[in-house]
């Protein structure tokens, strides 16, 4: 009976979570995506934990350590993704404005 249940909550949370994305505009989906990506940073957390956990088992390392490079991958490559978006965003001639007057390309 709680697995029925812990699967449709789990289904339920899918459906609702594809509604309001849906929802938002496209120019938010990056800010969005970069405080996803922070939040997912509490993944890493624990992970740690259980990698750290002393139970005495050692399924529970293994485990924790693959779930911290697997959580790891997810935030690193998140950040890349986000910054390649907000890449889209700046005008081609900014970065040679710049250094025109003197100022230091970023």
């Amino acid at each position: 009976m709680e697995l029925l249940l812990l699967f449709f909550i789990f289904t339920l949370a899918g459906f609702l979570g594809f509604e309001l994305i849906a929802k938002v505009p496209s120019q938010l989906h990056t800010p969005l995506m970069s405080g996803a990506n922070a939040i997912s940073g509490i993944t890493i957390v624990g992970a740690m934990v259980a990698a750290g956990a002393d139970d005495g088992s050692w399924i529970t390392t293994v485990l924790g350590t693959a779930a911290v490079t697997l959580a790891m991958i997810n935030v690193v490559g998140g950040y890349f993704v986000t910054d390649r978006m907000l890449g889209m965003f700046k005008k081609k001639g900014a970065a040679s404005a710049e250094t025109k007057k003197g100022g230091v390309a970023k």
